[in-house]
């Protein structure tokens, strides 16, 4: 099947494609034509890439994974894949606490430099300083 084929079967850009097949997650084979020719298993592939990317998870990291990270289609976790997963929740957890610490800090400050609240003068204050 051609990329424009595979983009609309995976609900991937023919771009990403490109991209996961540049960095060596996928193969094509090349027609006479020179257009890039993939063949059925491209489908599951592409979709478990795209699938572990918006886990968090770049190509680069990808590229290492066990061979059944990208062959499943199930959202299930190959047991060869599990310290990937943990090493990767574990970094959610560093940022999301890095970002909450962050947090307070920028609050702290904004209460540093808040202005003192004014105090409203009564009727009676304002006739007096007249």
């Amino acid at each position: 099947m051609n990329i424009g084929e595979l983009a609309r079967l995976t609900g991937c850009s023919a771009r990403s494609i490109r991209h996961y097949e540049k960095a060596g997650l996928l193969t094509s084979h090349r027609r006479s034509n020179g257009y890039r020719d993939f063949d059925a298993e491209a489908v599951p592939r592409v979709m478990q890439v795209a699938r572990l990317i918006r886990l968090g998870f770049s190509l680069e990291e990808l590229s290492t994974f066990p061979p059944c990270m990208l062959r499943q289609v199930t959202s299930a976790i190959c047991p060869d894949a599990l310290a990937a997963h943990r090493e990767r929740l574990a970094e959610v957890d560093r940022q999301l606490f890095d970002l909450a610490r962050l947090r307070e800090r920028l609050i702290e400050a904004l209460d540093a430099n808040a202005p003192p609240p004014s105090i409203p003068l009564s009727k009676d204050a304002t006739h007096e300083s007249s």
